[in-house]
C-alpha cells in the first residue's frame, strides 16, 4: 500500500475513557505507549505462518481416499494417482499423500502435520475472487466485510495503531507479507495492519542496501529517487534489516534459489523470525493451483505434471522451514497452515483437469502441532456426475478461531471481535494457553504489584514467579525506557525489589516484568 494512501486510511478510532488514579487515559493519546502496552490482550511471542497456495487446490488428488480408491478412480480415471506409488501414513491404513509430498508425510509421521479434512463453509461460492475474500475476511458466503480475520486480531491486539508505531515498546512490522500487495487477510478496523515485501529479490536488496542499476535516464533518475525515498519512510526497514543481519539460514534442504518461490519466501520468514523479528503473523503463496487441463502428465504418468510439480514444491518448501527454525531453536513458537480458496470436483474433465468444487483439506504444521488426521475421508459417490461435490466437515473459520484462542491465548471478548460468531475450536495443538505462564486478569493483579502507589520516594514492587529469570523495566509514558529495575534468576514464590523514585519527574510510569513468554505491565503515579 502507498504510503499517501496508508496515512488517509488511518482514521481515529473511538476509545471509551477511563481512570488511573485520577488522570483519563485519553490525556496520553491514542496509539501512546501507554495505551499498547495496557491494550495488548496476549502476551507472548507465537508466531503464525500463512501459505496461501492460489487457485483451487485439488485436495483429492493431495489426501487420497485409499478406502474410496475405486469410486474416485471411476470419477477421474484420466487423472487417478496409481495406488501402489500413494505415500502413506503412519496409524493410517486408508489415507495417503501424493507422491511427490514426501518431507510432508515425513512431517507427519513424525508427528509435526495435522491433516484437517473437508474444510469448506456453508454455500461456498465457486469465484476465485469472491472466494478468497471469504477465506481472508472470515465472514459467510453471502456477507461482504471490508476488514481481515488477523487485522481484525492485530487490531485487537494493538489499539491505535498506527498512530505511534514503530516505538520502543513495538519496534517491528505487526505483520509481514512477501508479495507486492498487502493481504486482505491483514485489513484491520481502519488501516492495514501488515507491510509488504514485493518479493525475495526486494527483500535481499533492502537488506544489502542494494538495488538494480537504474538507467541514466530522466525516468531512471526518477527511479532512484524514489527507491531512496520508499527506504527513508519505511519505518521498519532497519528492524527487518537488523533482523535479517542477526541470523543467517542453517537448514540445507533449501534447493536453489528462485526454482522454488515458495521456499524462497519461507527462506526469508525464517530468517526473520531467527533474527528475533517479533512480527506475529508471515503471509507467503504460491499461485497456479487452478487445473483445469493438463494437471498430470498423461504421458509419463499420472504421478507427474503440473499438480505434481506444484505439490512437490509445497512439501520441498514446508520441510526445508521446519528443519531451517529448528536447527535455530525456534521450532517451538512457530506454526505454519495452508489454505486454498476452494477445492476441485469430485469428477475430472475431458482435459485431464479437475473444475471449482467445494471443500479441501488443509494442513497445519510445526513442533506444537497436534499431528494426524482430523475427520474423515469424504464420501465419493459410486457414478460422480459433473455437479457432485464434497460436503464440509469443518469451517474454515473453526480452524481460524482454535488458533486465535489456543495459540495467541486471545480471551473470549476479543476472540468475539474478531471472528464476529461463534465457532467450534478444533483439537490441533499440543499447548493450551494454560501451560504458557499466561495468567487471568485475576491471578495477574495479584501476580504484579507496587506499593505505595502514588509513589513518593521509593516503592516495593512485589511480584510472584515460578522460578526463572525476571526481567523488571521502567518506562516513562511515552515508551522511552528509563532503567532496568531487576534482571536476575528467582526462585519460586513471592518477591519483592525497591525502587528508587526520588530521581524520577512527577506523572504516570509503566513497569513490566517480562518470565519467557509471558509479559505483564503495571502502571504506576509517582508525585
Amino acid at each position: 500500500m502507498k504510503r499517501r494512501t496508508f496515512l488517509k486510511r488511518s482514521l481515529p478510532i473511538a476509545t471509551v475513557p477511563f481512570l488511573v488514579n485520577g488522570f483519563s487515559i485519553k490525556a496520553f493519546g491514542k496509539g501512546s505507549i501507554f495505551e499498547q502496552l495496557l491494550g495488548a490482550a496476549t502476551a507472548n511471542d507465537r508466531v503464525l505462518v500463512i501459505i496461501q497456495l492460489t487457485g483451487g487446490n485439488d485436495g483429492l488428488n493431495t489426501v487420497i481416499p485409499l478406502d474410496k480408491y475405486s469410486e474416485l478412480s471411476t470419477a477421474r480415471s484420466n487423472i487417478m494417482i496409481p495406488s501402489n506409488l500413494v505415500l502413506g501414513l503412519n496409524g493410517s491404513s486408508v489415507t495417503g499423500l501424493h507422491p511427490s509430498m514426501t518431507g510432508m508425510r515425513n512431517l507427519f509421521n513424525n508427528q509435526q502435520l495435522a491433516v484437517v479434512q473437508g474444510v469448506s463453509y456453508p454455500n461456498p461460492n465457486f469465484s476465485h475472487f469472491r472466494a478468497t475474500d471469504i477465506w481472508l475476511t472470515a465472514s459467510d458466503s453471502a456477507q461482504d466485510l471490508m476488514t481481515g480475520w488477523t487485522g481484525r486480531f492485530l487490531g485487537e491486539e494493538y489499539p491505535g495503531y498506527p498512530t505511534g508505531y514503530p516505538n520502543t515498546q513495538y519496534p517491528d512490522p505487526l505483520a509481514l507479507q512477501i508479495g507486492s500487495v498487502v493481504s486482505t487477510a491483514f485489513q484491520g478496523p481502519s488501516v492495514n495492519m501488515g507491510i509488504a515485501i514485493a518479493d525475495p529479490n526486494n527483500f535481499y536488496q533492502l537488506v544489502n542496501g542494494t538495488h538494480d542499476p537504474a538507467p541514466n535516464t530522466p525516468a531512471g533518475h526518477e527511479l532512484t529517487f524514489i527507491r531512496e525515498t520508499s527506504v527513508q519512510t519505511n519505518l521498519y526497514a532497519t528492524s527487518i534489516k537488523a533482523a535479517a543481519g542477526n541470523q543467517n539460514n542453517l537448514s540445507t534442504l533449501y534447493p536453489a534459489a528462485r526454482s522454488n518461490s515458495l521456499a524462497d519466501q519461507l527462506k526469508i520468514v525464517a530468517q526473520l523470525i531467527g533474527g528475533g523479528l517479533q512480527t506475529k503473523v508471515y503471509m507467503v503463496n504460491l499461485g497456479s493451483f487452478d487445473t483445469h487441463s493438463a494437471q498430470v502428465d498423461v504421458t509419463g504418468g499420472n504421478q507427474t505434471g503440473s499438480h505434481a510439480n506444484l505439490l512437490a514444491k509445497v512439501s520441498e518448501a514446508i520441510t526445508a522451514f521446519q528443519d531451517d527454525i529448528t536447527l535455530m531453536g525456534q521450532q517451538d513458537r512457530v506454526i505454519g497452515m495452508t489454505f486454498s480458496e476452494f477445492g476441485r470436483r469430485i469428477k475430472s474433465n475431458g482435459a485431464a483437469g479437475t473444475d471449482h468444487g467445494s471443500s479441501a483439506p488443509m494442513f497445519l504444521f510445526g513442533s506444537k502441532v497436534k499431528g494426524g488426521l482430523l475427520g474423515s475421508n469424504p464420501d465419493i459417490p459410486n457414478n460422480a456426475g459433473v455437479n457432485d461435490n464434497l460436503e464440509m466437515q469443518h469451517d474454515f473459520r473453526s480452524v481460524y478461531t482454535s488458533i486465535l484462542k489456543n495459540w495467541f491465548c486471545v480471551p473470549d471478548d476479543a476472540l468475539n471481535n474478531t471472528m464476529l460468531q461463534t465457532f467450534n475450536t478444533l483439537d490441533l495443538l499440543t499447548v493450551s494457553c494454560s501451560e504458557t505462564g499466561i495468567r487471568s486478569p485475576a491471578e495477574e493483579s495479584s501476580s504484579l504489584r507496587n506499593y505505595p502507589n502514588p509513589a513518593n520516594s521509593s516503592t516495593i514492587i512485589e511480584f510472584h514467579t515460578n522460578g526463572g529469570n525476571i526481567l523488571i523495566t521502567l518506562f516513562d509514558e511515552t515508551g522511552r525506557e528509563i532503567q532496568t529495575v531487576t534482571n536476575g534468576n528467582y526462585p519460586s514464590g513471592t518477591h519483592q525489589v525497591e525502587l528508587d523514585t526520588r530521581h524520577l519527574q512527577k506523572g504516570i510510569y509503566l513497569y513490566t516484568l517480562r518470565q519467557g513468554e509471558q509479559r505483564v505491565t503495571r502502571r504506576m503515579l509517582v508525585m
